[in-house]
């Protein structure tokens, strides 16, 4: 009697490497047999920034799993975590820092909405530039449509299909105010899992844009000169900010109190967007208002007028790590609230 085929599928291993000041995405391919239980897996650390070439092994611990859009099938993207080899995590492993925040403070139920602004890139400059000079000023850009107005929909429809059939929590997508210049939404999910989320729709993004010979840039400023920078607001609540509004602004006045902090984790070259203009705030300043785009918090006007709801924190580059920006609003927010008895 002989044996019948193994069936086996492919498993693509995503991890956050170790390179400064903005952290990169790598992976690499597993074939395991149909069934197989995800193993923990080994990489040269010394090419990604995360190990000396004497010591050089560093491993991959899977810690979320969907299905993979790009190949069909039952293969699937598996986002791992960095460890050591003796079993602790790695420096750069800043989900493994998350964690215990998220840990101490669920039951406050953390919701978090974040919007990922990008900048589609071809032969070095913006998806949509002329070769020469620059396009008419932004403003109409924005959420437009023409081929005169709209640079790179085909492989932002291929990325949304996508990161709906990988089963993400995707809540939308628009053009943005710059020519080749986009944006999606991750949420509402929790800390841990708005990052998850949020690395594999990155993932999904540039491995979609290599088809079309086309880059896709978190660059927070893409484009020197009167044109809107790039971020990935933040909206945030707790079960407390969702029922009633003083925990609303006992939120506000927490982040003002570290502001700074936050500010220092919320993505490299920050200083080059928030300058006070193109719907920021300045950077070494803090403020939070009703319906103000130009304040570092900004509070919907539908809050105010419910008296609950959620906050929007305008500061975060869209380079950041969403760990370390879910870990600073969680600790910071869910601090105050618990000593507020808000709760």
């Amino acid at each position: 009697m002989t044996k019948g085929p193994t069936l086996s599928y492919k498993a693509e291993y995503i991890w956050i490497d170790g390179t400064e000041p903005t952290a990169r995405l790598r992976s690499k391919t597993r074939i395991l047999a149909d069934g197989a239980e995800l193993p923990d897996w080994g990489f040269d650390g010394s090419s990604t920034n995360q190990a000396p070439g004497d010591k050089s092994d560093c491993v991959l611990k899977p810690v979320f799993t969907c299905p993979d859009p790009i190949r069909g099938g039952d293969h699937k993207l598996v986002l791992c975590e960095v460890f050591l080899v003796d079993g602790t995590p790695h420096i750069t492993n800043q989900r493994a820092l998350l964690r215990p925040i998220a840990e101490k403070y669920a039951a406050q139920e953390s919701w978090y909405g974040m919007e990922q602004e990008y900048t589609f890139f071809k032969d070095g400059r913006p998806l949509g530039f002329p070769e020469r000079g620059f396009p008419a000023p932004q403003g109409f850009y924005y959420c437009g449509v023409g081929a005169d107005e709209v640079f790179g929909r085909e492989i932002v429809e291929r990325h949304m299909d996508a990161c709906l059939d990988a089963g993400l929590k995707l809540s939308g997508i628009n053009a943005e105010v710059m020519p080749g210049q986009w944006e999606f939404q991750i949420g509402p999910a929790g800390p841990l899992e708005v990052g998850d989320h949020m690395w594999i729709a990155r993932w999904l993004l540039y491995r979609i844009a290599e088809e079309f010979d086309v880059s896709a840039t978190l660059d927070p400023k893409p484009v020197e000169g009167d044109w809107n920078g790039a971020g990935a607001h933040t909206n945030f609540s707790t079960k407390a900010m969702r029922e009633g509004y003083d925990a609303i602004i006992t939120a506000c006045e927490a982040l003002a109190e570290k502001a700074q902090e936050h500010v220092t984790g919320y993505g490299a070259d920050i200083e080059r967007r928030l300058t006070g203009m193109h719907e920021t705030a300045p950077w070494s300043e803090f403020s939070y208002g009703v319906s103000d785009r130009g304040a570092s918090v900004r509070i919907p006007w539908q809050v105010e007028v419910d008296k609950k709801g959620y906050i929007e924190d305008r500061r975060p580059n869209a380079n950041i790590d969403p760990y370390v920006v879910a870990r600073l609003i969680t600790g910071t927010c869910c601090e105050a609230l618990e000593k507020a008895g808000q709760v």
